[in-house]
C-alpha cells in the first residue's frame, strides 16, 4: 500500500524529515467552529501527530454550510463539536491522537494548552480570546496563527514570539464595533481560504521551514478578488504589556466573578459562574422539576425551556441562554433560577 503521505513528501520543503516532524508535533486548535473545523481536518490529513481541540458549543443545522467536520446527524443529536470532530477525525486518520475539552477557552485552559503544544491555531470569533492566546503564546514562546473571516473576507497572520509585534501591539484598544458573521454573514469559501492559509503557515513551522513564514498580515476578499499584504513590523510597541520590556500578560489574569459573553452569530449569551459557585446537571434537573419547566438531559448537558428562552447547562456549570443578546437579562434569569 502506498504511503498515504507520498505526494506530500515529494514536495521538497517537506520531504521525509518534514513528515516525521509533523508526526511528532502537537497542535492546539482553539475553537472548532468554521475555521477550527477546517484546520483540524487539514492538519489531521497532513499527518500531525496530536491535536488538542477546545470548543464550548454543540452542532446546530446553521453550522453545516461552512463547518466541514459535522453532519445533519450531529446537529439533530446536538453533539458537542469537539466530540463530533474527534469521531470524524478518527475516520479521516486513525493514527492521529485527539484530545478534547468541551469548555470555554479561558486563560487557565489556553495557557495549559500552550505549555503542551508546538503551535496554537486560532479558530475563535472574538478579540478577547485572541488576546488570551496571544499572551499565552508570548509567555511560553509558542507561535500562534491568527485567522478571521466574515462575509467573503479572510485575514491571516502568524505570530512568532520574539519576531515583530504581537497581536496586542496591533490592537492597543479593542474595536468598539466591527462587522461580524451576525451582521455581514459568511460564505464557506472565505472559511476554507482562511483555514488553508493558516494551515500553510502551520506546516511551514512544524516542518522546519520557519524562514518561509509570512511576516505580514494577509487580507483576501474572495468576492471582489482583492488581495492585500500589510506590513506590521513598525507597529511593535516597546511598552506593550504582552511583549514589551515590562511584561504583565494582562489577558492571563483570572477573575472569580461570573462572566458573560455574547456568542457571535448565535443570538446567545454564555454565562460562566465564578469560582466557588457550583451548579451540577442534577441541580438543574431538580430546579426544572420544581418549577415544572420542560427539560431534556443528554450525556453532555441539560436543556431547560424558560418561557421563550432555551437554557443549556453544561456539566461544569457553564450556561447558554439562547434567544437573547442582553447579558443583564441572562444574569437576571440566572439569579432567578439558580441562585
Amino acid at each position: 500500500m502506498e504511503n498515504r503521505f507520498a505526494k506530500q513528501q515529494k514536495f521538497y520543503p517537506i520531504g521525509t524529515k518534514g513528515q516525521e516532524g509533523l508526526a511528532q508535533s502537537t497542535v492546539a486548535i482553539i475553537g472548532c467552529g468554521a475555521l477550527g473545523s477546517a484546520a483540524a481536518d487539514t492538519l489531521a490529513r497532513a499527518g500531525v501527530g496530536r491535536l488538542l481541540l477546545v470548543d464550548r458549543d454543540y452542532v446546530e443545522v446553521s453550522n453545516l454550510h461552512r463547518q466541514p467536520l459535522y453532519t445533519e446527524a450531529d446537529a439533530r443529536d446536538m453533539m458537542p463539536k469537539v466530540e463530533a470532530a474527534k469521531k470524524r477525525l478518527a475516520a479521516v486518520n486513525s493514527e492521529v491522537s485527539v484530545e478534547t475539552w468541551m469548555d470555554h477557552a479561558d486563560a487557565t485552559l489556553i495557557e495549559g494548552l500552550a505549555q503542551r503544544s508546538d503551535l496554537l491555531i486560532d479558530g475563535t470569533d472574538n478579540f478577547e480570546t485572541r488576546l488570551v492566546i496571544n499572551d499565552a503564546s508570548v509567555k511560553h514562546g509558542i507561535p500562534w496563527i491568527y485567522g478571521a473571516c466574515v462575509g467573503a473576507t479572510s485575514v491571516v497572520m502568524p505570530f512568532i514570539p520574539g519576531e515583530g509585534p504581537c497581536f496586542r501591539c496591533l490592537l492597543p484598544v479593542l474595536p468598539s464595533s466591527a462587522e461580524t458573521c451576525d451582521t455581514a454573514g459568511v460564505i464557506a469559501p472565505a472559511v476554507y481560504i482562511t483555514a488553508a492559509f493558516q494551515c500553510a503557515e502551520a506546516l511551514k513551522w512544524l516542518t522546519g521551514n520557519a524562514d518561509s513564514m509570512r511576516r505580514d498580515m494577509l487580507r483576501i476578499d474572495a468576492w471582489t478578488n482583492e488581495k492585500h499584504a500589510f506590513g506590521v513590523k513598525k507597529m511593535k510597541r516597546p511598552d506593550c504589556p504582552s511583549c514589551g520590556a515590562k511584561r504583565t500578560y494582562p489577558a492571563l489574569s483570572r477573575s472569580d466573578e461570573t462572566k458573560a459573553a455574547f456568542l457571535c452569530g448565535r443570538d446567545t449569551i454564555q454565562l460562566t459562574p465564578g469560582a466557588g459557585r457550583t451548579l451540577t446537571l442534577e441541580d438543574g434537573e431538580k430546579i426544572a422539576r420544581k418549577q415544572q419547566l420542560k427539560h431534556k438531559r443528554t450525556p453532555y448537558f441539560l436543556q431547560i425551556m424558560f418561557g421563550e428562552h432555551r437554557i443549556v447547562l453544561f456539566q461544569n456549570g457553564r450556561l447558554f441562554f439562547h434567544g437573547m443578546q442582553d447579558a443583564k437579562q441572562a444574569l437576571k434569569i440566572y439569579n432567578q433560577l439558580f441562585s
